[in-house]
């Protein structure tokens, strides 16, 4: 038998940013998803540099965030951190994700490094307001879909 890496999923996002919520909203929408022994679930919220500690012990990271693509609201996007200097059409929507790229960075450092994939979204809007756009709600369920089939 194949050995299972240890995988956290990690949402991140302002829940108060309507669509910017979106990685913590699918956490949320997955707590009543069965997953395979070793994966975790976890509200990364705006955590920042504390994501560093949260992230400890896990050899696989599958981030879910919102970015902006210039896309579609509601498309997917997968891609790895070291992937976005190549890709100039994908911006990070927020400061927490500036947080997520020094903590991988950090924890590489230190020699703790897991492997991550970022699965992004496409948000519609970015303004004050606790509920998800009509496209991103849409959304949630085939985002969860790609994480699941990232986990296996």
């Amino acid at each position: 038998m194949e050995n299972l890496k240890k995988t956290l999923i990690l949402g991140l996002g302002n829940i108060l940013m309507q669509d910017e919520g979106v990685g913590v909203r699918v956490v949320e929408a997955m707590r009543d998803v069965p997953l395979p022994p070793g994966v975790d679930l976890l509200d990364g919220g705006t955590a920042g540099l504390s994501l560093l500690e949260l992230m400890e012990g896990y050899d696989r990271v599958i981030v879910v965030d919102a970015v902006e693509a210039g896309a579609e609201p509601g498309a997917i996007f997968k891609f790895r951190p070291e992937d976005l200097a190549a890709m100039p059409n994908v911006q990070l929507t927020s400061f927490h994700q500036v947080g997520l790229m020094d903590v991988l960075q950090l924890a590489e450092l230190v020699g703790q490094r897991p492997e991550a994939v970022i699965i992004g979204v496409q948000p519609a809007s970015l303004n004050w307001g606790t509920e998800l756009t009509p496209q991103l709600k849409d959304a949630v369920p085939r985002v969860i879909e790609f994480v699941l089939r990232e986990i296996t």
